[in-house]
């Protein structure tokens, strides 16, 4: 009967994978083609947006630029949609080593409108991108002149017409492309007319000793400059100070209190039986009595260790090199891919701890599961998905692929919640306490208020957000904005460091919460060590006032709306260190003592 259940399992996994592959449309790496001179090699338009908004994207021919007759838009997997990439053939012919002087794309008289739409998003400050042979280029459409005056209205807007492209090739490949453009081939927008534009470009061809395989790394290089690499290594030492002085403090304190403890139980034993206990051993009868809410604990755990395991696994995609810079929608992709396949283990987790409560309804502590993470994360979506809808963004999702994540979450992650669920029912595990439980529970003693739950979290949180809130700005400025971001093996430093300090305060609190007489330390462990989260999200507050220019109701609703998720998977995934941290503790000292 097991024997069959795993090959169900397995097979299941199988057929999993088939269908996420299918689904999702996994893209190779870098573009691997091989041209001839004269070959045409496409051009595609990506994306425009203000600059400091980087959520905040529009198809690049929303704006009025010269349109191809027939637009070509390139297929593009489901991670480079979840990125808000629209690819779309510009109309510049680039051929294969054919340099061109001033071409003409169009003439065009733009009406007053539309030199009204590009004033304004001249005046945000806005970008475009587009890809050549896979390599990304960025320019700005535009510049404005204050000319010393504060009022906008009388600040000058001028549009680029012309662009100018370098591209480096070695023998029949391409290995660099940069865009520039021309200063001095302006046109006036300031006033509300229209005007005769004639757009044009050029194209200049240079020989480069670069190899084709290392094309990519002058993006990665840009994060492991010197100075960027000395701030990083100040974030590890600081990070492992914090660490080494509070494991150090908190293993002399607990070694020496825990020794002075046993030796006082044990001689206690051997004196009178008649003596009263104190401590944390006056509540043995208690300390393993199961929680209030378990099935709502029992599924945040099993959310909680998903998403541990999501994370484990993109960390070591990266450490690999999957995500290569601009290797458009791969996170995305693995993001999707991954959660997907791990649903088995919040199922099995959630159901087998479930079990070890003796929970009888293990049916709605799946659903409860299911739910925990991805209904919040639903709702944020619909919610944003419609500001996104409303501003015609790039950020909205077309049907069909709301449409594919819709078959992903019912053929292949609810299943294998489902299978992980009986997987965990079935494995009949038992709950490992070292001391009976006594049928009545003993009444908490009256506490001070530091020892409450609230003050307790913001102790416990305080300490690791400290350890990590230097390698924060790094990957705030690469996820919400521009800053290339390639140094994994130190942020996989600075997330083992944040394990450490979770798992170390939480069982110091869990200690002195015990020593207190307190019982109830089941939820407390969990809370304080996902506290973490939530002074993560604090720092989004701090870091969207002051250290970014973000604006807009769309933008900060992007920002606030799925950091809070993020913030939500680290309490969760941090929380399920702290209470197993906790559990390990409390099981090793109550086995250490006799308790009747």
């Amino acid at each position: 009967m097991v024997v069959d259940m795993k090959k169900k399992i397995m097979a299941c996994l199988v057929a999993a994978i088939v269908i996420l592959c299918s689904l999702t449309h996994v893209r190779s790496d870098a573009s691997n083609h091989r041209y001839k001179e004269g070959d045409d090699v496409p051009l595609y338009a990506n994306k425009v947006g203000p600059f400091h908004n980087p959520s905040e994207t529009y198809r690049y021919f929303d704006l009025p630029f010269c349109s191809p007759a027939h637009m070509q838009e390139k297929k593009e997997a489901l991670g480079e949609v979840l990125n808000g990439d629209r690819l779309v053939v510009a109309p510049y012919n680039l051929e294969f080593l054919k340099d061109k002087e001033s071409e003409i794309v169009c003439k065009k008289k733009l009406k007053q409108e539309e030199v009204s739409q590009f004033r304004a998003a001249v005046s945000k400050d806005y970008y475009f991108q587009m890809y050549y042979d896979d390599l990304p280029l960025w320019g700005l459409l535009g510049k404005f002149d204050k000319e010393g005056k504060d009022d906008p209205s009388e600040h000058k807007y001028y549009l680029f017409k012309h662009l100018h492209f370098d591209i480096l090739y070695n023998k029949d490949r391409v290995i660099e492309i940069i865009v520039k453009s021309d200063p001095d081939a302006l046109v006036d927008l300031t006033e509300d007319k229209e005007v005769d534009v004639e757009f044009t470009y050029s194209v200049k061809w240079k020989d480069t000793e670069i190899p084709f395989e290392k094309r990519m790394e002058k993006y990665s290089q840009i994060s492991s400059l010197p100075h960027h690499l000395e701030i990083h290594w100040f974030s590890i030492i600081n990070s492992c100070v914090t660490v080494l002085l509070l494991t150090g403090f908190l293993a002399t304190i607990l070694m020496r209190v825990l020794k002075n403890d046993f030796v006082k139980y044990t001689h206690d034993e051997e004196a009178a039986d008649d003596q009263e206990e104190t401590g944390w051993k006056y509540i043995h009868g208690d300390v393993f009595r199961y929680p209030k809410y378990k099935s709502l604990f029992a599924a945040a755990l099993g959310s909680g260790t998903q998403l541990f395991t999501l994370a484990i696994f993109i960390f070591l995609l990266a450490l690999v090199g999957v995500f290569y810079p601009y290797n458009r929608g791969a996170l995305f992709t693995a993001l999707v891919v991954i959660y997907a396949l791990t649903s088995g283990i919040a199922g099995y987790t959630a159901a087998s701890f479930y079990c070890q409560l003796e929970g009888q309804n293990w049916v709605r502590n799946l659903l409860l599961t299911g739910s925990l993470f991805c209904g919040p994360l639903f709702l944020t979506f619909c919610f944003l998905n419609t500001v996104a809808i409303a501003y015609s963004s790039t950020a909205a999702l077309p049907f069909g692929t709301i449409v594919v994540i819709f078959l992903i979450w019912t053929l292949v992650t609810s299943p294998l919640l489902v299978l992980g669920g009986i997987a965990g029912k079935n494995s009949k595990a038992e709950f490992q306490a070292p001391c009976r439980t006594a049928k009545f529970p003993r009444e908490i003693p009256s506490l001070p208020g530091y020892r409450k739950t609230l003050p307790q979290m913001a102790m416990a949180g305080f300490l690791p957000f400290s350890a990590i809130y230097i390698e924060l700005y790094y990957i705030f400025a690469s996820v919400w904005g521009h800053r290339i971001y390639t140094i994994y093996s130190i942020l996989f430093i600075v997330f083992i460091i944040l394990l450490v300090v979770t798992a170390f305060i939480t069982v110091s609190l869990t200690y002195f919460q015990l020593a207190a007489e307190d019982h109830e330390w089941w939820w407390r462990s969990f809370l304080c060590g996902g506290s973490t989260g939530l002074f993560i999200y604090g720092y989004c507050l701090y870091y969207y006032h002051a250290r970014s220019d973000m604006s807009g109701f769309m933008q900060t609703s992007f920002f606030f709306g799925y950091m809070a998720c993020i913030c939500y998977g680290f309490f969760l995934m941090l929380g399920v260190v702290g209470f197993r941290a906790s559990l390990f503790f409390v099981r090793h000292i109550y086995r250490s003592i006799k308790c009747e």
